[in-house]
Parts: structure tokens; C-alpha cells; sequence
């Protein structure tokens, strides 16, 4: 069984997260709890395969074979019906790369684009740096959860002409996982209308008890579906992702914008451990998810009992929690220096994620549980 307790000392190894403090602007000594990838080690199978490799010695050009897109359709088949062949997958290096590829080859110059906000900031980007138009739907926040404005949803994009919805599925940062009459009802406006249906679904592995993740490719076979062992694995670093694209067409649309970039084959050890993970990590996972469950337990009990003004948004999915300081009656640069300068921590900015996180903070509690509650005390003792 692993030990998710052990604190691995992730400074000095060039941690985005860990070691950048001062060239993103922060002060030194901040405890880092931000950025989404996990502080635990891969699956040790994994890491067994991947120091095979290394001992191998030759890291020349590389390319999957069958084993590869064995493992990938397995595990989406198993656990989420959803059925592809290997030519229905494109490679890359990661998902937000082939958003920003599919936006270039999917949609022209000034084109809508629409998006679910406050959702996962490199949406904006892969959008406006492309030189798209960007339309919001704003999702509803009423007593504490988020809901779908499927009118507003429409006529945006009626009003707009869009041309792509990029759906965040399960929804980071705000952690819903959409029922399947929710996916349905985006579905049938979407085809009524003609819009490409783009869906991200890398946290999909990370669904809670009592929620169930409907895989959009289940409902339309022209939806393009992104991948990646990246989130579930802890693998993000070695740059791997897979899109499911089972329409022809969009497929080599796609396949041509990725060859126009000059990108080819992927990292060597990307295909190792991702081919690994999918075949041998299943174990590591489920023991991972019941530690992950306890953290936001944790976390949960710590604030309704000892800051109960601080609102944890009922989280069905991710590592990643919505926290709401409305309470405070702060502005977001009087909450950031707070949680800054007084709780010393460093989480994501809510306006970071659109202006609809005014008033909000993004945590990640993919940490050793010592870790989340020296973070949750350092916040009481900022807020109390």
C-alpha cells in the first residue's frame, strides 16, 4: 500500500510550483498550494518502467505501438463505456496544446468561440491569443452551487454565430460534475446550431462518491474528447495527452494544424509511463481517491466547525476546492494579500479563473494530510 503521509521534498527540482516564488511575484517562505499538479510520488510500477528505459540508455525517436493504444482504449472503455479505436486517438504533448491546435484548426480568425466561466484560465488564452472572438456563459452560482444557463447558453450562441464550445468536464475550478440531462441538453443545442463540442475531460478520474462522470463521446460522436494521465497520475511533467476524435473529418483537420506547428513524435518517457499507468496504475488510483476523499473531508469539518464564513462549494470531482470568502466583504486584492502576507499561503487568485471568482480561492489538497492541515491552521489563524 502506498504511503500518501510522506512528504517528498519537491524544492530544488525545478517545481513550478515549489520553486518560482520569486519570479511569479511572491515572497519566499509562502506554503505552495496552487498549481495542479499532486505532491506524491507515481505509481512505483510506473516509476519500476520508466528506470528500465532510462537503463536502457538510447532515447531516440519514438512512436506507440499497439500495447499503447491498448492500454488508453481499455481504460476509458472500463471505466467510462466509452469506446475508441487507436486511429480515433491524436497525440500530444499536452491538453492544453490541442486545444489551442483544435481552436486553429476548427475555427477562423474572429470566429466565437463560447466557454462555461469561471473555468480553467489557459481556456481564455488558447482562445484570444489565437485571435477568436471569446463569448461566456457564466455559470449560476445560487446557494452554494453551480447550475447551467441553458438560455443564456443558447442565445449566446444564436447572437454570436459560435463556431466551438470548449466544456470543462468535470468543471475545474468549481468542481461539478454535469448529470447526463445536463450533457444532453448542451448536446442537443449545440448539434441544433452546428457547434464543434470540444470536451475536457483530464480530471475524469477524479469523480467523488455519489456522482458518476458521463463521457461526452457517449453522447456524440462528432464531440472531440481530451485526455490525459497527466492529472491522474502525477505525470504532467513528462507531457502526454490523448484526444479522442472519431469524426474523420475533424480528425485530420486536427492532425494537419499539429503537423503545421513542426510538433512530431512525443517524449519517449511520456509514452512509457502513460502506457504503464493505464495498464498497472488502477490500484495506485483507488488508494489514491480514498486519501483524496479524506483531505476534503478534512477540510470540510475544518471549516463548517473553525471558519464557517469560509464556504467550501460542494466538490463532486478534482483536488482542486472553490473556496468563497464573500463573507469578508473583501476586494480580490485585499483577499490575495491576505492569504498571502497573513496566511501565508499561495492558492490561485479567483479572478484568475474569470471575473465570476471575485471573492474566491482555489486550493489544491492533492498533499500529504500534515500538509493540508498546517495550511488550514495558518488560514485560521489569518481569519480568525
Amino acid at each position: 500500500m502506498t504511503s500518501f503521509d510522506t512528504i517528498v521534498n519537491r524544492y530544488g527540482t525545478n517545481s513550478i510550483k515549489f520553486d518560482f516564488a520569486a519570479e511569479r511575484g511572491k515572497p519566499n517562505g509562502l506554503l505552495p498550494l496552487w498549481v495542479a499538479d499532486m505532491d506524491f510520488s507515481a505509481p512505483q510500477e510506473v516509476l519500476t518502467d520508466i528506470q528500465h528505459a532510462v537503463a536502457h540508455g538510447v532515447f531516440g525517436y519514438s512512436e506507440p505501438k499497439g500495447d499503447y493504444y491498448n492500454a488508453v482504449t481499455q481504460w476509458f472503455a472500463t471505466r467510462f463505456n466509452y469506446h475508441v479505436s487507436a486511429n480515433e486517438i491524436v497525440l500530444s504533448p499536452g491538453v492544453v496544446f490541442a486545444l489551442a491546435q483544435i481552436v486553429r484548426a476548427l475555427t477562423a480568425p474572429t470566429d466565437a468561440v463560447l466557454i462555461q466561466t469561471p473555468v480553467y484560465y489557459p481556456f481564455y488564452s488558447v482562445i484570444q491569443e489565437n485571435n477568436r472572438q471569446l463569448v461566456t456563459n457564466p455559470l449560476v452560482y445560487v446557494d452554494g452551487k453551480y447550475t447551467i444557463d441553458f438560455d443564456d447558453f443558447e442565445q449566446k450562441i444564436i447572437n454570436n454565430k459560435v463556431k466551438l464550445f470548449i466544456l470543462c468536464s468535470p468543471h475545474n475550478p468549481v468542481g461539478r460534475v454535469w448529470t447526463r440531462q445536463e450533457l444532453e441538453r448542451l448536446n442537443e443545442i449545440c448539434t441544433q446550431h452546428n457547434v464543434i463540442i470540444v470536451s475536457d475531460e483530464i480530471h475524469c478520474d477524479f469523480v467523488w462518491s455519489g456522482h458518476s462522470h458521463t463521457c461526452f463521446g457517449t453522447l456524440n460522436e462528432n464531440a472531440i474528447v481530451a485526455t490525459a494521465p497527466s492529472k491522474t497520475f502525477n505525470l504532467a511533467g513528462l507531457q502526454a495527452s490523448n484526444i479522442f476524435v472519431k469524426n474523420a473529418d475533424l480528425r485530420t483537420k486536427l492532425k494537419t494544424e499539429i503537423h503545421r506547428s513542426g510538433y512530431d513524435q512525443l517524449n519517449t518517457l511520456a509514452l512509457v509511463s502513460c502506457q504503464s499507468a493505464y495498464t498497472k496504475g488502477a490500484l495506485w488510483l483507488n488508494e489514491l481517491r480514498t486519501y483524496l476523499e479524506g483531505n476534503i473531508s478534512l477540510v470540510k469539518d475544518f471549516l463548517s466547525i473553525r471558519l464557517p464564513e469560509i464556504k467550501l462549494i460542494e466538490t463532486q470531482a478534482t483536488y482542486l476546492l472553490w473556496l468563497d470568502f464573500a463573507a469578508y466583504q473583501l476586494t480580490q486584492a485585499e483577499l490575495d494579500r491576505k492569504i498571502i502576507h497573513d496566511a501565508k499561503l499561495w492558492l490561485n487568485s479567483g479572478t484568475m479563473f474569470g471575473a465570476e471568482g471575485e471573492g474566491f480561492q482555489r486550493i489544491n489538497i492533492a498533499s500529504p494530510q500534515s500538509v493540508i492541515e498546517q495550511a488550514l491552521q495558518q488560514l485560521e489563524q489569518a481569519f480568525k
